[in-house]
């Protein structure tokens, strides 16, 4: 989670907008665009996954099984299916005598929040299990296993810039863009406001234009999340163009080459009982190509992603459809929304020099331009309200306008989004990589997995293993080395918990480090390949094959008792 005072800090420079006309000065492609409305049905009730998200999952999952099986039979012959037919077929008879189910586990990645760090931690992960790159680990072709993959704040950065990218591999990333865009961070006051920055100025000051001018209320996540776009995003003008629902058209997508994408958010319910600050029940709301919405009670519904924005009724549109709204930089800022906090209206800057606009001038002058301050909704990711007067979503159907911050904000924060999978029943096993700050040296402790394993509790959602309190954690070095929670019980998923740990870099850097030089780019991603192979270990890649198969009712290889006395929490 980002400093909201260091963040806003750097984003000063962008009081260069305020004596901006509210007419944009030229065409803008970040602006929604008004569309005639399709016949077919837009809003529905929570009751599965969508038809659409359930045929890239079966066809997903027909590559990602192939995919776990090669692996598997890489990291020991034991593994190898005893009635696989010998023809090569894909199909799920490859696993016909695996478990009860006769089917291959399906596989989840969750990155986690915490600004950069987290970002590139998590890529070296992906860089670590992706059998793409061209120095292979004993893990890779994990990824190439994967049917989901689900990021958060700062792990929404990083999945954003893989989906929105076309799904290259982390090196060609690293290489190609992050290298440069992020030793170049435009959240750095100096590089904000050099000359050579001028173009992104003028760029960004006629997307919030014209979004304005097409009738939409404007908040800070906007010019933040342009911002971070220029970084994360290849396309022309930061990836402008990028859309949610236009990750379905990609040609990784339609071959079903990537795992299917969610990012995650919370709900704030100021507007229902004036509690700002996201609370322990807080409503998980989730983004993918095809959807947008949350299984929590109180909207239990979800809508076609590709019309947020459009004005709703009863799950139906009042007037014309909206498109566009689901802008990528705008998801990805809404996911990492940390400035949700200030909780407060904020009053316009008083005076012009740099050094003395305070944090709260700063966010008035940034996204009300010549306006006395903005309102306290301005702080949030806006969205009007698809669940509007919708009978199953009885927590926000009187909202003309859903709230959204960082799912790492508030109190009892889980920034692990981990969520997603509670309420998806298809899923067997959840790589869940850590790269939280819950400590003074920004490690993470086990805390935000705790909170996700209290609110499911509480919510009555039983696919969470057990997760033992915090002082435990740490006093097992659950936080320092991969762990297995939920290895005994069928009623759960398994839990594969990677935490980032310094195998061969200080990884533990601020959540407030906004700019990496090309070297720390590459020492964060290289520690995390290391953080995925377990530091080289050789018996990693076996006990990590033995965790994914731990359910599944095979007999396992002899060394897999070994791995589950070192590896599974009971």
């Amino acid at each position: 989670m980002v400093s909201v005072l260091v963040l806003a800090a750097h984003l000063l420079s962008y009081a260069a907008l305020t004596t901006a006309s509210p007419t944009p000065r030229a065409a803008s492609g970040y602006a929604p665009v008004p569309v005639t409305c399709p016949s077919s049905q837009l809003v529905r009730t929570a009751s599965g996954i969508s038809d659409a998200e359930s045929s890239y999952i079966d066809q997903r999952y027909q590559k990602a099984s192939q995919a776990l099986k090669s692996w598997l039979k890489s990291v020991d012959e034991a593994f190898e299916c005893r009635q696989c037919s010998s023809d090569g077929d894909s199909g799920s008879g490859n696993w016909s005598d695996w478990g009860s189910g006769g089917k291959a586990p399906v596989l989840a990645l969750t990155s986690s929040g915490g600004g950069y760090r987290a970002m590139l931690a998590g890529a070296g992960i992906i860089k670590g299990f992706d059998s793409r790159e061209a120095n292979k680990t004993g893990v890779s072709g994990i990824y190439q296993a994967l049917t989901y993959h689900a990021g958060l704040s700062g792990g929404s950065w990083l999945l954003s810039s893989i989906i929105g990218n076309n799904c290259p591999t982390i090196s060609s990333l690293q290489e190609n863009l992050w290298e440069t865009t992020i030793q170049s961070s435009l959240l750095v006051p100096q590089i904000l406001l050099s000359p050579q920055a001028a173009p992104i100025y003028s760029a960004v000051e006629v997307d919030i234009q014209a979004k304005r001018a097409a009738g939409f209320d404007i908040s800070i996540i906007d010019p933040w999340g342009r911002l971070l776009s220029y970084a994360l995003l290849s396309g022309p003008d930061g990836g402008v163009m990028d859309t949610m629902s236009g990750i379905a058209s990609t040609s990784n997508f339609t071959s079903y080459n990537a795992p299917y994408p969610i990012i995650t958010a919370l709900g704030s319910n100021r507007l229902i009982d004036g509690t700002c600050i996201p609370q322990p029940n807080a409503t998980q709301y989730e983004f993918h190509p095809y959807e947008f919405g949350s299984w929590d009670d109180g909207v239990d519904a979800f809508v076609n992603s590709g019309y947020l924005g459009t004005s709703f009724s009863n799950g139906a549109p009042t007037g014309s459809c909206v498109t566009h709204y689901d802008q990528l930089g705008y998801v990805l800022g809404t996911s990492s929304n940390v400035f949700g906090s200030i909780c407060g209206p904020v009053p316009a800057a008083n005076s012009t020099a740099v050094s003395s606009l305070t944090l709260v001038e700063d966010l008035a002058e940034l996204a009300a331009p010549g306006q006395p301050g903005i309102p306290e909704s301005g702080v949030f990711g806006l969205y009007p309200n698809p669940f509007h007067n919708y009978p199953s979503s009885s927590l926000v159907s009187a909202q003309p306008t859903l709230e959204l911050v960082d799912g790492g904000v508030g109190i009892a924060y889980q920034g692990n989004p981990i969520w997603p999978f509670l309420h998806r029943e298809n899923v067997d096993v959840i790589i869940v990589n850590d790269n939280s700050a819950d400590t003074l040296t920004n490690f993470p402790n086990g805390t935000e997995m705790l909170h996700t394993y209290q609110a499911a509790a509480a919510a009555g959602l039983t696919r969470m293993p057990v997760i033992p309190s915090v002082p435990t954690f740490v006093s097992k070095g659950l936080n320092q080395q991969p762990t297995f929670f939920g290895c005994n019980t069928n009623e759960t998923v398994t839990i594969i918990y990677i935490p980032n740990y310094n195998y061969t870099y200080q990884s533990g850097t601020s959540t407030n480090k906004i700019q990496y030089y090309a070297n720390e780019t590459d020492g964060m991603i290289s520690n995390g390949v290391q953080t995925a192979n377990r530091g080289g270990d050789a018996d990693w890649p076996l006990c990590l094959a033995c965790g994914i198969m731990k359910k599944s009712g095979e007999t396992l290889p002899s060394g897999c008792a070994t791995c589950f006395k070192e590896y599974c929490f009971n």
